[in-house]
């Protein structure tokens, strides 16, 4: 089979899946247009839409990350090839990283003893207890569902939402508009682990929002277009007192990197990151790509990606 990549340090991803694929011819996009020609499959991450319309005969996509959208929303993309994507390769536990420093960023005042230390103000807080900091993830797909696990461990009851029902040891979960009303009014840190889908952008408006309890805090590790940016900087207020929400850390932006102009890079209580909360570590990736490839060719059924849903 000819597989071709299309990624950041494409020559390393082809040597390295080379090396898992010996049987494979394993190019880059920097190859002859001939040869990308007769590709069967593509391992690629947001690929030119005319690199996409090359091959004549392709057999299947591997989308090298977690988040297709971009790869949904090319126009390039051939209509019927079967896709998979990465499904944590070991960016799940990362991800709960940045997730549990967010929460206890909170939870024990790290934003207020910041702000006092610019004042020289020595005041201490009274911490309060994780039991009485619940937590709510949306998302529960292989990564939510990790780090709900993860979040859950440290001691913080942690509700859980999906679009369908789902049942998790130690996670509370809710499904349906319903339960993603009942799961916003009892959280105090709400972390987005949703894909971007047209069901899904800025589903984090003013009116949910408003459910959120007062002084709640928002961690999105996701996908930028999961909020209203608008409705988020309402929430937070001007700065100068808390607004309704108290917080938010926030990853991943519609427009990436984030303007220079944004007002997000100087609100007092908005903490942004350059989308590093879970960097795919290459081993476990190139694992579950060759994998795929393996299934793809052996004709073998997998867990493919329903672009009707999208993810």
């Amino acid at each position: 089979m000819k597989v071709l990549v299309h990624i950041d340090d494409a020559e390393q991803w082809r040597d390295a899946l080379a090396e898992r694929l010996p049987q494979a011819e394993v190019i880059t996009a920097a190859a002859p247009p001939e040869q990308r020609r007769e590709a069967d499959y593509l391992a690629v991450w947001k690929p030119p839409e005319a690199l996409l319309r090359e091959p004549v005969a392709l057999k299947g996509i591997v989308n090298l990350g977690a988040g297709v959208d971009a790869l949904l929303g090319n126009p390039g993309l051939p209509a019927g090839v079967p896709i998979v994507k990465l499904r944590d390769a070991g960016m799940a536990e990362l991800i709960g990283d940045y997730v549990r420093y967010g929460i206890l960023h909170f939870q024990r005042d790290f934003d207020r003893y910041r702000r006092q230390q610019a004042r020289r103000e020595w005041r201490e807080h009274a911490v309060m207890d994780k039991a009485d900091w619940p937590v709510g993830v949306l998302g529960l797909g292989a990564i939510g569902a990790k780090v709900a696990a993860m979040v859950a461990a440290d001691g913080f009851p942690v509700h859980g939402w999906s679009r369908t029902p789902k049942s998790l040891d130690g996670i509370t979960c809710h499904h349906g508009d319903d339960g993603l009303e009942a799961l916003l009014g009892q959280v105090r840190s709400l972390v987005l682990l949703l894909p971007d889908t047209r069901a899904t952008r800025q589903i984090i408006d003013a009116a949910a929002l408003a459910r959120l309890p007062e002084g709640a805090s928002l961690i999105n590790p996701g996908r930028g277009t999961l909020i209203d940016e608008a409705a988020l900087l309402e929430a937070l207020g001007n700065g100068e007192g808390e607004g309704r929400l108290r917080g938010a850390l926030l990853d991943a932006f519609p427009e990436e990197p984030l303007p220079a102009d944004s007002p997000l890079w100087s609100h007092p209580r908005v903490w942004v990151t350059p989308h590093m909360a879970g960097p795919t570590p290459l081993g476990a990736a190139l694992d579950q790509v060759a994998e795929a490839l393996r299934a793809f060719e052996a004709g073998e059924a997998q867990d493919t990606v329903d672009p009707d849903a999208g993810y």
